[in-house]
């Protein structure tokens, strides 16, 4: 039972890590190139592109995240 928990809180804090610092580097790549998705009120193709940006952040923190975190839990 302890081990299915340590193992379930692994993959959460994975996930959470990954979620988070992924959408701020997605941000962050955008406003690199000059697209701020979260200051700007427009809808148009810019903004959806810093959209896409976010989320693939978010994808790829995740998987890093759980590739780091869970490598020795294989």
């Amino acid at each position: 039972m302890a081990q299915d928990f340590d193992g379930a809180m692994r993959e959460g804090l994975a996930d959470a890590i990954g979620f988070v610092l992924g959408a701020l580097a997605g941000w962050w790549l955008g406003r690199q190139f000059g697209i701020d998705f979260i200051a700007s009120p427009d809808w148009n193709v810019r903004q959806i592109v810093g959209l896409v940006l976010i989320v693939a952040g978010c994808g790829g923190g995740r998987f890093l995240a759980r590739r780091l975190m869970l490598k020795d839990k294989a």
